[in-house]
């Protein structure tokens, strides 16, 4: 079981940064790969980015690479995601997330989600 809480979503000016993290519980976090969505008002959960377990290997979704980076700390057991280069159409609910199996970008592959922080970018 892992339990996952993010933090860090706020307002922001288009162009300037934030940083996400999650935190999780339970010993086996270092064991998933971890991933973060994003859901905005209106549409459906999209896929972010993704870091492997030991973190050497990390994708990310078209309209982020560049500007977003996901890390990660076993020892913390927490995820972070920083972003830069804010524009408004990243504003969202952004979702850490625990991935199982198959592919990473379906919301389906992944076993444990937070409650999600908001991210707002204006203009």
């Amino acid at each position: 079981q892992v339990q996952l809480v993010e933090s860090g979503g706020g307002l922001v000016q288009a162009g300037g940064s934030l940083r996400l993290s999650c935190a999780a519980s339970g010993r086996t976090f270092s064991s998933y790969a971890m991933g973060w969505f994003r859901q905005a008002p209106g549409k459906e959960r999209e896929f972010v980015a993704l870091i492997s377990w030991a973190g050497g290997s990390t994708y990310y979704a078209d309209s982020v690479k560049g500007r977003f980076t996901i890390s990660r700390d076993n020892a913390k057991n927490t995820v972070y995601l920083q972003m830069n280069s804010l524009k408004p159409e990243d504003t969202a609910d952004y979702y850490c997330a625990a991935h199982r199996a198959g592919d990473y970008a379906r919301a389906s592959s992944y076993d444990y989600w937070g409650q999600g922080t908001q991210v707002t970018v204006s203009s």
